[in-house]
């Protein structure tokens, strides 16, 4: 099966000019983003080929820088067309089979994570950016390539007797559609539950007519018609989207690479730093945020957009490449003074500027990617804290949040607006609300709290797990570090993610919570990965063997 793959790091940061799977045009109103990968350039090369536009971690890093240079670099686009680039009547074969097959399983896991995460932003692109992704399949999508197409707001199918759309990972791999595809069907689309049956057991899932019919899809046309078709209806959506989001004009931002320095123990940004602790088998890593050194600026290097973007990385990078980590210690520094004054001009900025309507929209994205992180999280909030509004949030969003209670009481943190639902959660709910379920009084109380809120207070009104004095101060964290790296890391996770995901289930909670649960199961399972499990005999002519026992 390949286990013992020990894949190199990954990095992150990309850009259009060096896309290998991708090909993004943008006219007008109207960008696309053409998919046609390189078969021959995996991210791990020799490993496995890349056939029928199917994608790995490396395709799915190019889709995800793609949807955000639209959102800061194209502001004028409305309407993002998703089509096939290859001529081989298909548009996107789904995940590459050959590259589960080989990986470890917890990059498999992590695989998952970060497309639903990417698919997850094309629909936060479409509903508050008013850049509406529609899929124009132009060939056959099946798998990870279906569940693509349901992220985009329409879906369109090419009527040529020969492309569909199908999910037939249950049919052909024992596994689970691993993008959202089951839940986007019942929960999205409102199929119902009986047809959604049928087509995810039809491994050749449904050609045009029935597609229409049963409403997986919402247009075909045929081959002679296509180009018409999808035209046509794409300046009708954009047309539609002049008028919905007349503020979204003018040049965008360029978004610059990031800076990022490797060290002796870790890695650093501008404004962030990652130390590994290597007395403990670098199982744990300190990640410090610390604020801005000039004024706002309406510009890629303003440090609301520039931190938040470096901490995005930093967490992708704890995430895929330093699977060894179990607790992050999150700190904060930096002037309070100038922290508040980057959040007023983003807040105020926000109302009537795109640019600082989408500074929101990605710190909002960034924060949901550390509540989604397979980690302890553990906010350290010692004397030098800068744990103010939107960096509080990162205290809210741990697991337990520590503070120091020095002897006069100035040890604080302080919230502001940006605490009361300006960052939602996968739930859409604030993280204050989530901290104190059915408790609306302790919110309010923390709400009215005037000013900075000290260590003992903190405590007092919930806003923290423990204040600890100077006597105890470094002795309880050590032992909680120490108490945490010795429990499951299988079960922490499952742990963490059933207390995180609290308040009201979404289709986005769902997604998340049916990746951790189920998909974490089913990928260790022999019907999947067994000997002659079914993603192991993928290709073989010889049938999977099941274990025919429910459990």
């Amino acid at each position: 099966m390949g286990h013992d793959f020990a894949y190199p790091p990954v990095d992150f940061e990309t850009h259009p000019d060096r896309y290998q799977h991708w090909i993004l045009s943008v006219e007008g109103a109207v960008a696309r983003l053409q998919m046609k990968v390189d078969e021959d350039r995996p991210l791990w090369p020799g490993e496995y080929k890349l056939k029928l536009n199917s994608y790995d971690l490396g395709v799915d890093i190019e889709l995800a820088d793609a949807t955000q240079r639209l959102r800061f670099e194209h502001p004028q686009v409305r309407v993002v067309m998703v089509s096939s680039g290859l001529d081989q009547k298909v548009f996107c074969a789904g995940a590459n089979i050959h590259m589960l097959g080989m990986a470890p399983h917890a990059f498999k896991v992590n695989f998952c994570k970060f497309t639903n995460e990417t698919r997850i932003n094309i629909e936060d692109a479409t509903r508050h950016s008013g850049q509406v992704y529609v899929a124009a399949l132009n060939g056959t999508a099946s798998g990870g390539g279906y569940e693509l197409a349901l992220a985009c707001e329409e879906v369109w199918l090419i009527d040529d007797g020969n492309a569909a759309v199908s999910l037939p990972e249950v049919a052909l791999l024992g596994v689970l559609p691993g993008t959202g595809g089951l839940t986007r069907l019942t929960d999205k689309r409102k199929i119902r539950r009986d047809m959604a049956d049928v087509f995810c057991t039809k491994a050749e899932g449904f050609r045009a007519r029935d597609a229409l019919k049963h409403r997986f899809i919402d247009a075909a046309w045929p081959r002679s018609k296509w180009e018409e078709g999808t035209a046509t209806r794409a300046a009708e959506l954009a047309a539609l989207g002049q008028d919905a989001w007349p503020g979204r004009t003018g040049p965008g931002v360029v978004l610059p690479p990031l800076q990022r320095t490797d060290t002796e123990d870790g890695w650093s940004y501008g404004s962030v730093d990652v130390v590994l602790d290597h007395d403990n088998g670098d199982r744990v890593a300190t990640l410090t945020v610390r604020g801005p050194q000039s004024d706002p600026a309406r510009d890629a290097d303003t440090w609301s957009l520039r931190a938040f973007r470096e901490l995005d990385d930093a967490l992708l990078r704890l995430r895929i490449n330093h699977l060894q980590v179990g607790v992050v210690q999150i700190l904060t520094r930096g002037d309070r003074d100038r922290l508040l004054a980057h959040e007023a001009a983003a807040r105020d900025g926000a109302q009537t500027d795109w640019f600082w309507h989408e500074v929101l929209l990605f710190q909002a994205r960034t924060l949901r990617r550390l509540d989604n992180m397979a980690k302890t999280l553990f906010a350290i909030i010692d004397e030098d804290n800068a744990f103010v509004g939107t960096l509080l949030e990162l205290a809210l969003a741990c697991d337990r949040q520590y503070m120091f209670m020095d002897d006069d009481g100035d040890n604080s943190v302080l919230l502001t607006d940006a605490n009361q639902g300006v960052f939602p959660t996968s739930a859409g709910m604030s993280r204050l609300d989530l901290r104190f379920p059915g408790d609306g009084d302790s919110v309010q109380a923390l709400v009215e709290h005037p000013g900075p809120v000290d260590a003992e207070t903190a405590e007092d009104l919930g806003l923290v797990t423990l204040s600890l004095d100077d006597i105890d101060w470094q002795d309880e964290i050590r032992i909680a570090v120490e108490e945490r790296i010795s429990l499951s890391p299988d079960a922490l996770t499952g742990m963490e993610q059933n207390l995180r995901f609290g308040g009201v289930e979404t289709c986005e909670t769902k997604i998340y919570g049916r990746l951790t649960a189920w998909q974490n199961w089913i990928f260790q399972r022999p019907n999947a990965v067994g000997e002659r499990g079914a993603l192991t005999m993928y290709g073989d002519p010889e049938r999977p063997v099941f274990d025919f026992n429910r459990t």
